[in-house]
């Protein structure tokens, strides 16, 4: 059985660069890390990702309903 993880690139990533994040998840783990510096990476719950996709989400909304 493999443990290397399926690291995947935010669909709103380009190839130019930028400020890109990748993700990797497992059952009990959300890993987060730097798309340009795939050393360090920061590890939480699958809750407490999904918490913060929510967040995002939603101030991504009210930043685009204010713009309009």
């Amino acid at each position: 059985m493999s443990t290397a993880l399926q690291w995947f690139k935010s669909s709103y990533s380009s190839n130019e660069g930028g400020e890109c994040i990748e993700v990797a998840t497992q059952p009990s783990a959300v890993h987060i890390r730097d798309s340009k510096n795939t050393g360090p990476n920061l590890t939480v719950a699958p809750r407490t990702w999904a918490a913060f996709v929510g967040l995002a989400r939603q101030e991504g909304r009210s930043i685009y309903a204010s713009s309009v």
